[in-house]
C-alpha cells in the first residue's frame, strides 16, 4: 500500500513538472521583406527554449495588410507590422520593436535634385501594395502632382527600379550589396523644429518622427547625413489572445533583448521594458497594459493611506458622538438631580407644627415641580429613563407625606 501511495506521488510531482513546463505556443505571421523575416526567425529560434512562451512561424511570407487580416481571421496570433498601418478592429499593440526608416534611394546619376524629377519617368520600387512604404510614397507623389502614369511600379527592386522607397530598419550590409544607389533626403537636419516639410509630415502624421540617417553610415552611399522619416515596427497581436500569454511574451523577449541586439545591432538595440505606446495605431492589449502596469500599487495599496485617513476620522467621528451623547446624559442627569433636591427641600420644610397653609402652599410647590419636569420631557430637555421614573416617584412620595401628615394632624385635633 506504501508503495502505492509512493507512485501516485511521484506520478503526480513529474505530472505538475510537465504542465509546469508546457509552454504555450503562439503563431506568428511571416514577413515579407529579409530584413524582418530575419529578425521573426531569431525570436522564433531563441524562444523555442523558453519554458512559458514560444513562437510558430506561419507558412508563407505576408504583406502587413495580409498580416492584419490572418490576424483578424484568427489564422494567426501575433504579427509584425508597421505602426503606419491604419487601425483594425481586433488588433492589439503588443510591444514596440525596432524603428523603420524611410530609405529613399535612387540610382547613381539620376537627377535628384528635387522630388519632381526624381520621381518622373522613374520606374519605382515602393513594397507591396497597401504596405507602409507604398502609402508614404504616393503621398510623395501626389504632394509634386503625379500620378501613376507619370511613373511604373515595378516588382524587382534590384534588376529593374530607378527609385526604391521603402521603411526598412538600417541595414548598412543590404545597401552595401547593391552599389551603385544613393539616398535622397528631406532637407537639411538643422532644419528640424523649424517648421519644415519633416515637421509637417511629423504633425500630420502621429505615428511618424523625424530620423537622421548619419554621415557613414552606408559608406559613400552616404556621404553627408540625411534627413528622413521613421516610424516603429511594433508586435500586435489578437485582442482576444490571453493576457497572460502577451504579458509571458513581453517579459521573454525582454529576457532574449542582449541575444537579439548582437545579432541585429542598432536595432533590437532599442528595446526597452520601459517602452512607449502612445503612438500606437492600435488599441493597447490587455497583457501589455498589465505589463507596463507591474510596478505600480494595487487597489489596497494605491487606497491603503485614504483608508487609513477615513478610518481614523471614523473612530474620531464615532468618539467625538460617544462623548457628546456623555455629556448631554450628564446634562440631563444634572438637571434631574436639581428637581430631586427641590422636592426633598419642600419636604423636609414640612414639620408636624406647619401650619396648614404651609403644607397646601408646599403641596402646590411639589405638583409645579412635577408640572416643570414634564414640560422639560416634552421639550428634551430630560430623557424618559430611570432617572426620571425616580423623581415621580420621590414627589408622588413626598405629596403622599403631606397629605399624610395633614390627615394626622386633623385626626389628633378631633
Amino acid at each position: 500500500m506504501r508503495f502505492a501511495t509512493f507512485g501516485i506521488i511521484v506520478a503526480a510531482t513529474f505530472l505538475f513538472a510537465a504542465c509546469e513546463r508546457n509552454p504555450a505556443t503562439l503563431r506568428v505571421a511571416m514577413p515579407l521583406l529579409p530584413v524582418d523575416q530575419d529578425i521573426a526567425s531569431d525570436m522564433v529560434n531563441m524562444l523555442d527554449e523558453s519554458f512559458r512562451t514560444r513562437l510558430d512561424m506561419a507558412p508563407g511570407p505576408v504583406t502587413e495588410a495580409q498580416a492584419l487580416d490572418a490576424l483578424a481571421a484568427g489564422e494567426v496570433d501575433v504579427a509584425l507590422v508597421s505602426n503606419a498601418m491604419p487601425y483594425r478592429d481586433g488588433v492589439a499593440t503588443v510591444i514596440p520593436l525596432y524603428p523603420t526608416v524611410l530609405h529613399v534611394a535612387y540610382r547613381d546619376g539620376r537627377d535628384a535634385s528635387n522630388g519632381h524629377t526624381l520621381i518622373s519617368g522613374a520606374r519605382v520600387f515602393a513594397g507591396a501594395e497597401d504596405s507602409a512604404s507604398r502609402r508614404m510614397f504616393e503621398r510623395i507623389a501626389a504632394r509634386f502632382d503625379l500620378d501613376q502614369s507619370d511613373f511604373e511600379y515595378v516588382s524587382d527592386p534590384v534588376a529593374l527600379a530607378d527609385v526604391i522607397v521603402l521603411f526598412t530598419p538600417i541595414a548598412p550590409t543590404r545597401i552595401a550589396e547593391h552599389p551603385g544607389l544613393r539616398l535622397h533626403g528631406f532637407g537639411n537636419p538643422d532644419e528640424v523644429g523649424s517648421g519644415s516639410i519633416i515637421d509637417a509630415a511629423a504633425l500630420l502624421n502621429p505615428y511618424l518622427r523625424p530620423f537622421v540617417i548619419p554621415a557613414g553610415t552606408y559608406g559613400d552611399v552616404t556621404p553627408e547625413p540625411v534627413l528622413t522619416l521613421a516610424v516603429d515596427k511594433y508586435l500586435v497581436a489578437r485582442e482576444d489572445v490571453a493576457p497572460s500569454m502577451i504579458y509571458d511574451l513581453i517579459e521573454e523577449l525582454l529576457r532574449l533583448r542582449p541575444a537579439l541586439a548582437a545579432r541585429h545591432p542598432g536595432v533590437i538595440g532599442h528595446l526597452s521594458d520601459d517602452f512607449d505606446v502612445t503612438r500606437s495605431a492600435f488599441v493597447l492589449h490587455e497583457g501589455t497594459q498589465d505589463y507596463l502596469q507591474r510596478e505600480e500599487p494595487g487597489i489596497y495599496e494605491r487606497y491603503s493611506g485614504i483608508a487609513e485617513v477615513v478610518v481614523t476620522l471614523l473612530i474620531g467621528l464615532i468618539s467625538a458622538t460617544f462623548a457628546s451623547i456623555q455629556i448631554l446624559h450628564r446634562r440631563r442627569k444634572n438637571r434631574i438631580d436639581r428637581f430631586y433636591s427641590a422636592a426633598i427641600e419642600i419636604r423636609d420644610s414640612i414639620t408636624q407644627e406647619s401650619s396648614e397653609s404651609d403644607r397646601e402652599e408646599a403641596i402646590t410647590r411639589v405638583r409645579e415641580l412635577q408640572n416643570d419636569a414634564f414640560d422639560q420631557l416634552v421639550h428634551e430637555k430630560l430623557a424618559a429613563d430611570e432617572s426620571f421614573r425616580i423623581f415621580i416617584t420621590l414627589s408622588n412620595d413626598v405629596l403622599r407625606q403631606l397629605g399624610a401628615a395633614r390627615t394626622e394632624g386633623r385626626l389628633s385635633d378631633v
